[in-house]
């Protein structure tokens, strides 16, 4: 037999009432504990963010005593530049020093290529970018946008070492286009940012090496060489060709490109466009007589850089004009040096950027073209570098529309007297070459952002 007792209904409710209390204290237990550690995990999520976000910085030192390949970290802050990294050029600072955000990839970019870096942390970069903002120094902080695109214009079956410009780019792994005569008269250039005119003779007179090279094998075939280039493109004379080219990188110019020359590219592209239409060349040349006076047929308006000046009628003579200073000087090798302005990095940003270097004081060296004749360079034409004892000028800067161009005295700046046939500059051997970093920084200053010059 079983006995039960009648449950009595307010014990449960009461009972009922007791566990749902304790099942809802236990939730609430429960949420808060779950909130206080998701408040936790979110302040610590936040602040490794936060971490990430104030990331650190990677100087490229660009000082005499501290980087050990000048050339190379030009090539690591324009590799940066085509990753879309952000990148600035911190004129008059330790040399023109880099700045780069510090990424792991370019860190390793730097220990491959052998440029030294230095890690600075959010405060040192703070404190270095309030002293090149101060008032009283002669630094400036430039934002560097984006890669630009390089042409260089040498003719087909060249060698990187046959130019310092290619020679350098190559060193430096900065990518660059080759182009000639073809791409640039189909207006190819607008393709391109900046173009380097290789050592070149664009007057059509074969680089006046008749004098010396006539009967040589390679004179002849180049010769030869040219002039069916210039039938191929609808020319009857290579002159007339050369002449064509001259103004088209003229136009580039003039449309807001930039254009970089060297030795004898310098000049000879100044003489074609003064002589346009007047026919210069000895029959040797271009198998007929030049314009009787031709002299007086020049129209020194047409010319970039040079004004005034007188050209060299014998075409035996390895020179275009007196605009080059290679026979009149009177240097010898150890005292040959040229001097860097210094220009207002704040209100000069362009010339500063040009001139940035760990020295100011540059070796010199010859080419075809060596220096510049001070009285003939035109008043707009901006001198940069000079040597102090007979006041020839070396480097050059000016505008031309909307474009700029530069030019620079002689041929390698490693190899003093470059003669034909010369064995290559190995730039390992000059990684901090003085005289190389000025064709650099006229490589990457296009990646500035504009600004309107002061002065």
């Amino acid at each position: 037999m079983f006995f039960c007792h009648e449950a009595n209904p307010i014990s449960v409710f009461s009972l009922t009432i007791f566990v749902n209390l304790q099942l809802l204290l236990v939730t609430e237990v429960f949420i808060f504990k779950f909130m206080t550690n998701l408040k936790k995990i979110l302040l610590f999520i936040f602040l490794i963010s936060a971490c990430y976000g104030r990331a650190s910085f990677i100087l490229l030192p660009m000082d005499e005593s501290t980087q050990q390949n000048h050339l190379k970290a030009y090539g690591v802050t324009f590799w940066c530049l085509t990753k879309d990294y952000k990148a600035s050029w911190l004129l008059n600072y330790r040399g023109g020093s880099f700045l780069l955000p510090d990424v792991q990839e370019i860190r390793k970019e730097c220990q491959i290529r052998g440029v030294s870096f230095e890690i600075l942390s959010n405060d040192e970069e703070e404190d270095i970018v309030n002293q090149i903002a101060s008032p009283s120094q002669n630094m400036e902080t430039v934002v560097l946008e984006k890669a630009p695109k390089i042409a260089v214009y040498t003719p087909k079956g060249k060698m990187p070492w046959d130019d310092a410009v290619t020679l350098v780019l190559t060193y430096a792994e900065i990518p660059f286009t080759a182009i000639y005569d073809e791409e640039v008269l189909s207006d190819q250039l607008v393709l391109y940012d900046w173009v380097h005119l290789h050592h070149e003779d664009f007057t059509g007179q074969y680089g006046k090496f008749f004098g010396s090279y006539k009967n040589v094998p390679w004179y002849i075939e180049q010769k030869k060489e040219a002039e069916i280039l210039a039938q191929k493109l609808g020319f009857s004379k290579v002159s007339q060709e050369k002449g064509a080219v001259a103004k088209k990188i003229r136009d580039f110019v003039i449309g807001g490109g930039f254009m970089f020359a060297m030795c004898s590219a310098t000049d000879s592209f100044d003489i074609a466009l003064a002589a346009d239409g007047v026919d210069i060349c000895e029959p040797m040349f271009d198998g007929d007589a030049s314009d009787p006076n031709y002299q007086s047929k020049i129209d020194y308006t047409n010319s970039f850089a040079f004004k005034d000046f007188i050209l060299e009628r014998k075409p035996e003579k390895y020179e275009f004009s007196d605009i080059d200073m290679t026979e009149v000087r009177r240097l010898p090798m150890e005292k040959d040096y040229f001097s860097l302005m210094e220009f207002s990095a704040k209100w000069d940003p362009i010339p500063s950027m040009l001139c940035q270097n760990h020295t100011q004081i540059v070796k010199g060296f010859m080419g075809q073209t060596t220096s510049f004749n001070s009285n003939v360079v035109k008043s707009n034409v901006l001198v940069m570098g000079t040597c102090e004892l007979n006041g020839e000028a070396r480097y050059i800067h000016g505008e031309k529309g909307k474009g700029m161009f530069t030019f620079y005295g002689g041929h390698d700046p490693e190899d003093y007297q470059h003669q034909v046939g010369d064995p290559t500059t190995v730039l390992d051997l000059h990684p901090n070459s003085p005289g190389y970093r000025l064709i650099l920084n006229n490589v990457l200053f296009p990646a500035a952002k504009k600004r309107k010059q002061k002065t």
